[in-house]
């Protein structure tokens, strides 16, 4: 008769059956709760934090998709709940989290097609988010839990923008931490203002109380963190919205849904993130992040020194032209009425012989309706006036995307704007052009054209019949093969060289100047000089990184707390008023623009609620109407300072409470955190190391310097965990086929050739990369719940490599996780009577070895995120007392409390089974006894001419080649060998050497 199914056996069903016991005892007693320093956030005991080490861990905010998870998502979520269970076990209160990004544009795509309001899809793809996370056994404090849509986490995102648009950014300002700028009150620098102690630019004439109300507004627009600016921004029609720099990939498309994007000129929020541009680097050095994500923000805000240098304007008729408009460029605050241009160059200022803005820059908007006279016809286009041909020129360039504009190899193109602009070293007065290979969305969004010593400045002085002069020649003389000097080549780009054609002599308005035979590096230096002691320049670091345009023509965002008068000026609305909460609307269709009609516009959603755009109010100067602002905030604001609501989701009186982010965050809060402060450990892609991560840390560093966090950084240590990708297979059509489905053709892929593979019977091709529906190669979470149980997966994907790395995932492999358990399972259990089988009988001095090798050595894998090996030593101990008629108690405990962060429901349940009360939550994690850590050893006998002149220690497995160098070493060896070489060495690893010495009988 054949032996019963075993009714104990540690399968799918019991697995399940576990987990699920598991997870509501979980719930029911707030096993994973926290203990805020302050407040109603206790622990599962009623305790406060009461000076206990506070560690916080959490995954970077997920999206809720209608897709739901595949097994390729949950790598991170399961690594942080591995570090937190490992870390509540170390006897720390340990703060792990989730929340959801729930804004965004798919939810919003969803209901332009469908009709349904996007809160109802994000609202039903949270649940199901949550319950694939929940039945992961993920150990969440669910207290915390909220969404970026919830009208009082909203509340708080628009608190943090009316602080970003009160406050303005002195440079002069000394913060506490030593270093020099920060965010102030704008009202400081009205005060400034007012008191003179501080010009006005454009009014410098004037006093501060003499200027209307809308002159002040403008003037302190320029200086504000948040403010308006009407600039040119990345329009993407497909989605109906503007992009900021971040979210256009390198090919000028839009990075979700891969759209063409277009350079129009809209009325948009931007955040001057460009004054935190040195901090935002520097600060890179306190933080234990990878590498390659340093740099990466580096090269993104890509710093470069060079200067500001002032051009005055001047029409044909020699009148010189003010501009108003300073675009919100910080740049250009402070120039004066004067054309400010940017260079890396300024050594090449005496070779400048034309200048050329972009086709979005105000300085165009002066265009004269007249050619001035000489104006040469080729210069005219065809056009019968300047402003004629620039307008003109603008409506095409808006045409083209920003990818054709930057990557177009023909930058000849260009019209001459009927201005020239003086230049302030020589007093020659160049024309300007303006030409869409110049981009206003770098520098200041002009530039001063030196085609002697740059390759596109030479081909569009070419096309236009503009002067050459070569500002640099090479240190040694360019001589050809007969020897003969030849001339400087043009352009001449090296910067190695020395500095010709670059002198001025003095005038009665200024200093003569000459860098003549100088070095570049010199000369640079030498200008720089001139220019601030004239007042016409200064030397600048200037970014790579743009001012953040905030602003989105979507519905499903945040709502600005602003609102304007008839001038247009902008008024935060007082903080009782807030939330701002989305209206009703008829559609949620963004209503695009032409792109080849420029005078066209889009029309955000918002727009068709005028009863709620339309608002009566008394801000302080009687009851007016006042208009809202019908865009939205970008998704990514409420993504930009989550991880500090975590702390207590629940306060209404306070963004963070100081108590709590002085425990949780602050600088001195954790020893191993540094001066940074910040959560402890943050996993998330590498993805995110530019959008997501900038935006954060700009945020948080603007609250730093209002007072509201003590932390200069948002995120101590970051930790970038890899993909899981997987195999996809298309038939002889191309069309992809069930990856379960299909199966290897045996016997191939040996020897090094490529395996082939089948699917009903069909020969089908295979491929690597992301899984998809449409690929059909998913596997959910769900699925393997069912298949394996919830810790199966947890291991697998813990021991599939290093975190790090990318891997590819195969189901098959799964079972190989999934015996280990078994085994464990079997070590402890009789799979037949479900009785405990396990002995305190203490165990064998090489077990006990093991034993506490493998806690020392798994600890370390956890301090330094490696499960892979950790689970690697854990299966070698395992199967070390796997096959014993009892194993030790003393040896399948700590093995249990080991295993117990990456499959904590199998270990509940042992521990449970093994006599314990309560959770294995916060059972401590074992400590090895040093003596017995290492490997094992025996006592090596080491003879001379058949005598023993030495004993030695080492290591049971030591290789014979290894034994004979260590016992040549001995001293006590060496001296009865004396200088002589051995005649014959005999080594037995590990016990005996045997020598026969070469002075032998001498």
């Amino acid at each position: 008769m054949a032996d019963a199914e075993p009714k104990y056996r540690y399968d799918a069903s019991l697995a399940q059956d576990i987990e699920l016991k598991w997870q509501k005892f979980w719930d029911d007693n707030g096993t994973f709760d926290a203990a805020n320093a302050e407040g109603e956030l206790t622990d599962n005991q009623g305790k406060h934090a009461d000076g206990r080490t506070p560690y916080s861990v959490i995954s970077m905010f997920p999206f809720p998709s209608g897709k739901g998870l595949h097994v390729g998502h949950p790598l991170g979520y399961i690594a942080t709940d591995m570090m937190a269970r490992y870390h509540r076990m170390k006897g720390e209160n340990v703060m792990h989290a989730i929340g959801y990004d729930a804004f965004g544009l798919p939810a919003e795509q969803y209901a332009v097609q469908t009709g349904q309001h996007p809160r109802v899809t994000t609202q039903q793809n949270i649940a199901n988010m949550s319950r694939q996370l929940h039945r992961m056994g993920l150990s969440f404090d669910q207290r915390r839990t909220f969404a970026t849509t919830d009208y009082d986490y909203v509340r708080w995102t628009q608190f943090i923008f009316s602080k970003i648009f009160d406050s303005w950014y002195d440079p002069d300002y000394q913060r506490a931490d030593g270093g020099l700028g920060s965010a102030r009150p704008i009202a400081e620098l009205e005060n400034k203002f007012r008191s003179g102690e501080k010009a006005i630019p454009g009014f410098e004439d004037k006093r501060w109380d003499e200027l209307t109300k809308k002159q002040k507004s403008d003037v302190l627009n320029d200086f504000r963190l948040a403010y308006v600016s009407k600039s040119p921004v990345n329009w993407a029609p497909g989605l109906g919205t503007v992009l900021s720099n971040e979210e256009v990939t390198a090919d000028g498309r839009s990075e979700r849904g891969n759209f063409p994007v277009f350079h129009k000129q809209l009325r948009q929020w931007s955040m001057r993130i460009t004054a935190y541009g040195d901090r935002l680097a520097k600060d890179l050095d306190m933080l234990d992040w990878p590498d390659k994500v340093k740099q990466l923000q580096r090269n993104w805000i890509g710093e470069s020194h060079g200067a500001s240098v002032n051009f005055a304007i001047y029409d044909g008729e020699g009148d010189q032209v003010l501009l108003n408009s300073q675009s919100g460029s910080e740049q250009q605050a402070g120039s004066h009425g004067k054309l400010t241009v940017y260079t890396t160059r300024p050594d090449t200022i005496f070779a400048v012989t034309f200048v050329v803005v972009s086709p979005e820059h105000d300085l165009i908007d002066k265009a004269p309706d007249a050619w001035p006279e000489n104006t040469p016809e080729e210069w005219k286009s065809g056009f019968a006036s300047p402003r004629e041909a620039v307008q003109e020129y603008r409506k095409n360039a808006e045409r083209v995307t920003a990818a054709d504009r930057q990557n177009a190899t023909d930058k000849k193109t260009g019209v001459f704007t009927g201005l020239y602009a003086q230049n302030p070293v020589t007093g020659v007065k160049v024309p300007v052009f303006t030409a869409d290979y110049v981009l206003m969305d770098y520098g200041t969004g002009a530039i001063m054209a030196v085609p002697g010593g740059d390759q596109r400045d030479y081909d569009f002085a070419q096309a236009h019949g503009l002067p050459v002069v070569s500002p640099v020649k090479p240190a040694k003389p360019v001589v050809n093969e007969q020897g003969e000097e030849q001339e400087v080549p043009q352009p001449y780009v090296s910067h190695d060289g020395v500095m010709i054609n670059s002198r001025v002599e003095e005038t009665p308005e200024s200093d003569s100047l000459d860098i003549n035979g100088l070095s570049v590096e010199e000369g640079s230096k030498r200008v720089i000089s001139w220019l601030e002691s004239h007042g016409v320049g200064k030397g600048t670091v200037s970014y790579r990184l743009r001012d953040w345009l905030f602003s989105r023509q979507r519905y499903w965002g945040e709502p600005f707390p602003v609102v304007y008068d008839d001038e247009e000026i902008p008024y935060l609305l007082p903080d009782s008023a807030l939330p701002v909460k989305l209206p009703e609307v008829p559609d949620y269709k963004p209503r695009t623009f032409d792109p080849d009609d420029a005078d066209s516009s889009p029309e955000a959603p918002l727009s068709r609620n005028p009863q709620w755009v339309n608002v009566k109010l008394d801000l302080g100067d009687g009851e007016k109407v006042y208009h809202r602002d019908t865009n939205t905030m970008p998704n990514w604001a409420g993504s930009c300072w989550y991880y500090l609501r975590y702390l207590d989701p629940k306060d209404t009186k306070a963004l963070i409470d100081p108590a709590e982010d002085a425990y949780w965050v602050g600088p001195d809060h954790n020893k191993t955190a540094g001066k940074s402060g910040g959560i402890d450990l943050y996993v998330g892609g590498v993805e995110h190391a530019v959008l997501h991560l900038l935006y954060a840390r700009f945020w948080h560093k603007v609250l730093f310097d209002l007072g509201i966090v003590s932390s200069p950084e948002p995120f101590h240590k970051l930790f970038n965990q890899g993909y899981i990708q997987a195999y996809a297979y298309t038939d002889e059509r191309g069309q992809y086929v069930p990856a379960a489905e299909v199966e290897q053709v045996p016997g191939s892929g040996q020897h090094g050739e490529e395996p082939e593979f089948t699917w009903n019977g069909e020969k089908v091709n295979r491929e690597f990369g992301k899984m998809g529906k449409s690929l059909k190669n998913i596997v959910t979470p769900d699925y393997m719940y069912e298949t394996y149980g919830a810790d199966t997966f947890r291991v697998y994907e813990m021991s599939m490599g290093p975190l790090a790395d990318s891997r590819p995932w195969n189901t098959k492999d799964v079972t190989g996780s999934q015996r280990f358990l078994q085994r464990l399972w079997r070590n402890v259990v009789d799979e037949q009577t479900g009785e405990v089988t396990v002995s305190d009988a203490k165990p064998d001095a090489k077990l006990a070895r093991l034993l506490n090798s493998t806690i020392a050595s798994v600890t370390e894998e956890m301090e330094g995120m490696r499960p892979n090996t950790a689970i690697a030593k854990l299966i070698v101990l395992n199967n070390a007392v796997t096959g014993m008629d009892s194993v030790p108690r003393a040896v399948i405990e700590p093995l249990v409390l080991m295993l117990s962060p990456i499959a904590p429901h199998i270990a509940e349940e042992l521990w449970h089974k093994l006599g314990h009360d309560g959770s294995i939550a916060y059972v401590p994690w074992p400590v090895a006894d040093e003596k017995l850590v290492g490997e094992e050893t025996v006592t090596a006998i080491v003879q001379v001419a058949g005598k023993v002149r030495g004993k030695m220690e080492v290591p049971k497995t030591i290789s014979a080649e290894e034994l004979e160098k260590r016992a040549l070493a001995l001293e006590n060896v060496q001296k009865f060998m004396g200088d002589v070489p051995p005649r014959k060495v005999i080594v037995r690893a590990p016990k005996v050497v045997s020598i026969v010495p070469g002075n032998l009988g001498k």
